[in-house]
């Protein structure tokens, strides 16, 4: 019985791996698609949403508010497409931690309110897409190829995905 759930597990587990590319991509593209959508709804409405910033007191909100919302759109965007992927959480991330900072904390009193904030949760998948990267279904694999850099996760060795034939 033992022998029969170890390859029952490890059967699954090959499974799983061969498909693990979608992990990432999945949240690539639902994640960055949610950044691209504020931040041009941000970018959309940016004397409102200068009001805010100035409600909220923070400093040169006009510069503060323009740049956090177009932050937002243009590193959405890019996540979406897995460019620069590791670049962009950078100040995808400050954006995170001036909105925890200067105007979440003022509401949070424990640390369970911190661990469910919606800015805390933004900033561990930052900070996961940072430390793993876009995935294999990323703009940034293909461009790490095609330019013959290798990453630690080995890419070199991941099929093409171009025009060219195996016998390239």
């Amino acid at each position: 019985m033992r022998q029969f759930i170890a390859d029952k597990a490890s059967r699954l587990l090959e499974q799983l791996h061969r498909v693990e590319w979608v992990g990432p991509l999945v949240v690539r593209l639902v994640f960055g698609y949610f950044w691209l959508e504020t931040g041009i709804a941000k970018v959309h409405n940016l004397d409102g949403f200068t009001q805010r910033f100035v409600g909220w007191g923070v400093p040169f909100p006009a510069f503060s508010a323009g740049l956090s919302a177009w932050t937002e759109l243009v590193g959405g965007l890019l996540i979406m497409l897995g460019l620069f992927t590791r670049l962009v959480c950078i100040p995808m991330l400050i954006n995170m931690a001036v909105a925890v900072t200067l105007v979440v904390s003022a509401n949070l009193m424990s640390f369970d309110d911190y661990v469910e904030a919606d800015e805390i949760v933004y900033s561990l998948i930052f900070f996961w897409l940072l430390i793993s990267g876009p995935g294999k279904a990323s703009l940034d694999t293909w461009v790490a190829r095609v330019l013959g850099i290798r990453t630690a996760s080995g890419n070199a060795s991941i099929p093409r995905l171009s025009l060219y034939t195996a016998a390239d």
